[in-house]
């Protein structure tokens, strides 16, 4: 009986999806994406849908490689080597991540990965970054991909100027959007068992409040399966920081962590996504060879 109802949801889904779930990833940084890997990889290779990724920076602020620098021969802490040489290296890099998430079309902005702060005002408002230009690419690629979903980092307050920026940007861009099908945005981070995070909204932008009729939604990377339970889809996560080999220091810190990959629901979405969001996540979670 179970088997048949696993079989009729699915076949829901394929309809309801057409020729799978279609997800547009917009981030600032190559590695960013790692907050949520699996979900990615199991909507292209197991839900046989697609994924696109909008990279905002040049990523040349990121160097942080001090293992990479026997790697790539380069000295991968030093500012001006990391200006002239990180932009190619790191678009390599998301390629190589894109390859093992499955992503059909990469989109590079190229504004300048200037510095770590907090302070998001100066790229929103156009000083920092061509925020103008950022907004037309978004809403030409929306208007192109015919979307189902859109994934952004969590804009919380200790966020990156640059994650709060490409993440707002997004969901701005959503928003403005007038298509028939509007996809549903949300916004992502890696989180243990047990976390107490809890994130509303960013103060002083609305549309980053969080509906608060939705679940958390959430997928368990960690969740052991097949022989000895020795199985996970953990390792997928871990082939995808693998690929950001400039970023040793930071990647080296990751690997094999955070256990759920988690997604908040906007409320400009509005009800009537809930029950899309959440049929997907039960997609996500039955397919592959996840635990029923």
């Amino acid at each position: 009986m179970r088997t048949l109802y696993l079989f009729a949801f699915l076949l829901c889904q394929t309809v309801s999806f057409a020729q799978g779930p279609r997800i547009l990833i917009v981030t600032a940084h190559p590695d960013d994406e790692t907050m949520f890997p699996v979900t990615v990889f199991k909507t292209t290779r197991e839900l046989k849908g697609s994924a696109d990724l909008a990279l905002i920076t040049d990523a040349s602020g990121g160097y942080n490689g001090l293992v990479a620098s026997s790697y790539y021969g380069l000295n991968m802490v030093d500012s001006t080597t990391g200006r002239k040489h990180l932009p190619l290296i790191r678009k390599k890099e998301i390629m190589a991540s894109g390859e093992i998430l499955g992503i059909g079309n990469f989109f590079f902005f190229d504004q300048r990965d200037d510095y770590y702060n907090l302070n998001e005002k100066p790229y929103l408002e156009g000083k920092n970054w061509d925020i103008r230009y950022i907004e037309k690419k978004l809403d030409q690629i929306l208007a192109q991909g015919n979307y189902d979903f859109v994934f952004c980092l969590v804009p919380h307050e200790g966020q990156h100027a640059h994650h709060k920026t490409a993440s707002i940007s997004a969901i701005r861009a959503v928003q403005r959007f007038k298509g028939a099908k509007k996809p549903v945005v949300l916004g992502g981070q890696a989180q243990n068992k047990g976390y107490t995070f809890k994130f509303s909204g960013l103060a002083g932008y609305p549309e980053t409040n969080i509906a608060s009729d939705a679940p958390v939604f959430e997928f368990d990377r960690s969740a052991g399966f097949g022989e000895d339970n020795k199985h996970s889809y953990m390792i997928v996560a871990d082939w995808v920081k693998a690929a950001h080999k400039s970023q040793s220091g930071d990647m080296n810190q990751a690997m094999h962590r955070g256990d759920l990959e988690t997604f908040w629901y906007f409320s400009l979405n509005g009800e009537a996504g809930i029950s899309k969001t959440k049929a997907f996540f039960e997609a996500i979670n039955n397919a592959g060879y996840s635990k029923k």
